[in-house]
């Protein structure tokens, strides 16, 4: 299928269930370096434009996890769904790391989030780009339309509620898996906060999903899988403070404990089916 790309530089194409995993580059004006970012056109993409499922990934991933490991393209061929997938944060030799070179912040660890703080906020407005840059990118090349859904894993799940709760009328469908739901209170979270954001613990609120979901204009009905044997749950995860916040807000949330499942791509791969056709149904009209 040949797509015209004038603003986009294709690395990658492979045929996959009747549709194409395709990678490409550009240069991000919001991040200030060139980005890569990989799309699942389905095979309904070569007659008409489709809906896609914005995926964001979790802490040392880029854009290639997802789409090798889930198993995703399958369904998304039979849905008719568009799956986009960008990196999870700057990249170049000119954009800032952990200093300590720690895998828990900087490349890799954009969290979804833009930065107040110097040096991060010259590249680290991963929130802008995934919200409006790619999608105007991705919408004016690919036979894809404004018809969005968006969901993610970890830290990228922390991203997709982030993204829609700041986003009213942004996104038609939402979902997580495994997300950091409170990082006012998770070690993770404290730390990306800190440096992207500031001491100053009041504006980290704004980029926390139980404190957003608390004071939110409307109501996308949230689906969140977590396994049980995850080792990030108790200390980094909390799903049951998400839970207690939207039971108080009146949010809709289908919180599914699963048992045995941990936080790998495996657990992923096992539930993503569930998660697609509950995009592919709020995306269908």
């Amino acid at each position: 299928m040949a797509v015209a790309t004038p603003l986009l530089e294709e690395l990658a194409a492979n045929r996959c269930w009747g549709g194409w995993h395709r990678r490409y580059r550009h240069h991000s004006s919001t991040l200030g370096c060139t980005m890569v970012f990989a799309v699942y056109l389905p095979p309904q993409a070569e007659s008409h434009p489709v809906p896609a499922l914005y995926w964001l990934s979790g802490l040392t991933c880029n854009d290639e996890n997802f789409m090798q490991k889930a198993g995703a393209m399958r369904l998304a061929a039979e849905l008719g769904l568009a799956l986009v997938a960008p990196d999870t944060s700057p990249r170049g030799d000119d954009v800032p790391g952990d200093p300590q070179g720690c895998w828990d912040f900087g490349l890799a660890a954009g969290f979804y989030l833009n930065a107040t703080q110097s040096p991060w906020r010259r590249h680290y407005r991963m929130h802008d780009y995934v919200v409006h840059e790619l999608p105007q990118l991705v919408e004016a090349s690919l036979p894809i339309d404004d018809r969005r859904g968006i969901s993610g894993h970890s830290m990228g799940g922390h991203g997709a509620l982030v993204c829609a709760l700041r986003n009213p009328g942004r996104y038609r469908s939402l979902s997580a898996l495994a997300p950091i739901c409170h990082p006012l209170a998770s070690p993770w979270g404290e730390k990306a906060f800190g440096n992207y954001l500031g001491a100053d613990r009041e504006s980290w609120r704004e980029w926390d999903a139980c404190e957003l979901i608390a004071v939110a204009g409307e109501r996308l009905p949230l689906l969140v899988d977590q396994g049980l044997a995850d080792p990030f749950l108790a200390t980094q995860l909390l799903p049951d403070l998400l839970q207690q916040t939207c039971a108080a807000a009146g949010h809709p949330l289908t919180l599914r404990l699963q048992p045995g499942y941990d936080h790998s791509y495996y657990f992923i791969a096992s539930f993503i089916d569930d998660h697609l056709r509950h995009h592919a149904a709020a995306l269908r009209h």
